[in-house]
């Protein structure tokens, strides 16, 4: 509308409020936190993983046998000559090293031992048959005589496993 001569000039519109700038974007404490979190996951993983490998990279308690063969000769004398379960069960590898069956084997060749009139046990030398890095293959013939002649035989074939020394594993 035009202004009429004379008339009072309108008031100004009211003004705008003062620009207040962009808004300070609020912190995020979540992935703060969740990043926190996976680190200290991340470092038990590790840590336990160490601690396990470390446990168990060993599980052979004390020295093995210099040869596969030696470790062969060690085991069959515990078993057969001395008689001694806990002898046996320490020239037997830690993932087969059951010394409730271990004790068992060697209760039953003392009881075979004991129906027989002076029973001895011999064996041949153990050969290595196969040797591959850390597993071989070892035989030999067990005989057991009597004071009256009688004589049994039996192949006997064994798996021994190389950690911190020769031990046997495996009898078949």
């Amino acid at each position: 509308m035009p202004a009429q001569p004379g008339a009072p000039i309108p008031p100004p519109p009211p003004a705008y409020p003062a620009y207040q700038g962009a808004a300070e974007p609020k912190k995020k404490r979540g992935l703060l936190i969740a990043a926190i979190a996976l680190v200290v996951i991340m470092v038990l993983c590790v840590g336990g993983g160490v601690v396990a490998f470390l446990t168990l990279r060993n599980a052979e308690n004390g020295e093995g046998a210099k040869e596969p063969a030696v470790a062969v000769d060690e085991f069959l004398t515990a078993v057969y000559k001395d008689r001694d379960a806990t002898k046996a069960a320490s020239r037997v590898c830690a993932a087969a090293r059951d010394e409730d069956k271990i004790a068992a084997k060697v209760a039953e060749v003392d009881k075979y031992a004991s129906t027989y009139q002076n029973p001895r046990f011999r064996w041949t030398t153990p050969k290595v048959d196969n040797q591959t890095g850390e597993r071989a293959t070892v035989s030999t013939r067990l005989t057991m005589t009597t004071a009256d002649e009688k004589v049994a035989d039996q192949e006997l074939r064994f798996t021994v496993v190389q950690k911190t020394g020769w031990w046997v594993c495996e009898v078949a």
